[in-house]
């Protein structure tokens, strides 16, 4: 009886092949990073800056405690009632007196607390954030009829001088570091 040979495979392109998949898949798969809060810091200084006197009256203060309380001009609020309360302390509508004289002057401070969490920062800075953006599509449509993202680079610049973003931000506060 005569015995068959079993037909072999050529497995010498295997490992080419394998490495072309590899690679093709290191090419085409993307990786997601966290791009965090793009906010512009001051360049470093050795020496603290001048005070600058301020008038109280243009200084929108934010300040969130370690429990995640909001404080905002020393009243507690809501997260949600944030937006339109900065937005009506910003343009100030009826020139109330307790409230920022004109957009240019307007301040927004931001304090919190070492133990605030993550989630409540980035909610209020959010918020303070949306009130500016909103202000800016209103001024986009009221002067130039268009979309604030709609507008060119020199648009959105006159947008932005008449009524500029200025979040002021101290370093937080620690409860073990309050004065007793």
């Amino acid at each position: 009886m005569a015995r068959r040979k079993v037909p072999e495979i050529n497995a010498g392109s295997m490992a080419d092949i394998a490495f072309l998949l590899l690679v093709f898949f290191l090419v085409t798969t993307t990786i997601q990073t966290d791009s965090g809060l793009s906010v512009l810091l001051p360049p470093y200084v050795e020496e603290p800056p001048p005070p600058e006197k301020k008038n109280i009256r243009n200084v929108f203060a934010v300040q969130i405690n370690a429990m995640d309380q909001i404080l905002v001009r020393d009243k507690p609020m809501k997260l949600e009632n944030i937006r339109e309360f900065a937005k009506e302390f910003i343009l100030n509508p009826t020139k109330r007196a307790d409230l920022s004289e004109s957009p240019k002057k307007a301040v927004i401070s931001l304090l919190n607390d070492n133990g605030t969490s993550y989630g409540t920062y980035v909610g209020v800075y959010n918020e303070l954030k949306a009130a500016y953006n909103e202000l800016w599509e209103d001024a986009a449509q009221a002067k130039y009829s268009r979309a604030y993202p709609d507008l060119t680079k020199e648009e959105r610049k006159d947008v932005r001088s008449n009524i500029p973003l200025v979040i002021s931000e101290a370093e937080p506060t620690s409860f073990d570091d309050a004065p007793q």
